[in-house]
């Protein structure tokens, strides 16, 4: 195999390979034209963001809901007010 012949073998591999990496960094540059645009873009973010703490509300409001349902919830506040109460009523006759 002459030189020549080598060069000619090889040529395709490397334009193979540089289409490739071409066709490579161009998604990679596509993904961070999309990223950037995405972060300029404010309104959309506060969008998001209201959407975002509207859902944990939602999901916050249903906890407490469960919490309050549970029969404990309302006697430990009532054994805690008796207490709080007994002891301001001992601490007044002093």
């Amino acid at each position: 195999m002459s030189t020549s012949d080598r060069i000619h073998d090889d040529a395709p591999t490397e334009r193979d390979a540089l289409v490739q990496e071409i066709e490579a960094t161009r998604e990679e540059l596509g993904a961070t034209v999309e990223a950037l645009a995405h972060k300029a873009d404010v309104k959309a973010q506060v969008q998001e963001k209201v959407e975002e703490t509207k859902v944990h509300l939602r999901e916050t409001k249903v906890t407490l809901r469960e919490r309050l349902d549970n029969p404990a919830v309302p006697a430990a506040v009532a054994a805690v007010s008796a207490v709080l109460l007994f002891v301001s009523l001992l601490r007044s006759r002093r």
